[in-house]
């Protein structure tokens, strides 16, 4: 099978509660698993998704465009939400996307994004859809989501923003994902700052001992403000952030001088 290659949608999915369904319905199983089959392979492939796996009740598709990838696992949640279950039984299923642009090997895609793919789709609910910030960004700004957060996901270097599809007439009230804790925005704000002030101030002390201009504290401040953060949204940093800024410079100052004084007086007394 030749597997597109490029930029693809990778969507990852699992009943959840497997195994309680099997001892609710015995026998019955089988042709609940078969009908879970049909509606997932119907609702993918019929909007030009390709099965690249399944083992057991999970399924892993690729698909060329993400908004097809999505409207496939919104069309699937929903037909497997109004079917009729044997022994009022509830098939719920978990579902993950990620858009990246992974290796293709002799059995299948390889790389992280394959990886990550699977850890959001491991980290949803049944019934739920989540999405990374690239799928996301490549939806545009149409599309119904709803941002969870940072998270950490197993196996990840680095924290993932989710989102979670919206879907009309669906249940949209789930759990925290089933990931790690969520990440800390503010200890990494905090951090990030603090280094923005020592590389100023250290910068201040350089140019004094060596005779050259030395920044105001007012000129520290105003650097320390107009300094772009990776973490500022859209542009416009929060106030809060910029106030603890300016109590981390001031008593870095504050040290900062008394220790110039003292090379001063060393130096030149």
């Amino acid at each position: 099978m030749s597997l597109p290659a490029g930029t693809v949608t990778l969507l990852f999915s699992d009943i959840e509660g497997s195994t309680r369904l099997l001892q609710q319905l015995g026998d019955d199983y089988a042709a609940v698993d078969a009908e879970h089959r049909r509606i997932m392979r119907v609702s993918c492939i019929g909007a030009g998704g390709h099965e690249i796996d399944r083992q057991g009740d999970a399924f892993f598709f690729s698909f060329t465009s993400t908004r097809d990838a999505v409207a496939a696992a919104v069309a699937a949640q929903r037909a497997l939400a109004t079917n009729h279950w044997p022994d009022g039984a509830e098939l719920k299923v978990r579902m993950g996307l990620h858009t990246g642009e992974p290796s293709v090997g002799d059995e299948g895609y390889l790389g992280l994004d394959v990886v990550r793919a699977a850890r959001i789709g491991a980290a949803a609910h049944g019934g739920q859809i989540l999405v990374s910030e690239t799928t996301k960004a490549l939806l545009g700004p149409g599309a119904e989501l709803k941002e969870l957060g940072e998270y950490t996901l197993k196996d990840m270097d680095h924290p993932e923003r989710l989102y979670q599809v919206e879907v009309d007439g669906l249940p949209s009230a789930f759990p925290e994902p089933r990931t790690q804790a969520p990440v800390p925005v503010g200890p990494g704000r905090q951090n990030e700052l603090a280094d923005r002030i020592n590389d100023y101030v250290e910068k201040s002390l350089a140019q004094a001992l060596e005779g050259a201009a030395q920044l105001t504290p007012l000129d520290a401040v105003r650097a320390v403000l107009e300094a772009p953060s990776s973490k500022d949204v859209a542009g416009e940093p929060s106030r809060t952030a910029k106030v603890q800024s300016l109590v981390y410079l001031f008593f870095i100052l504050a040290f900062g001088l008394v220790g110039l004084a003292w090379v001063i007086k060393i130096l030149f007394f």
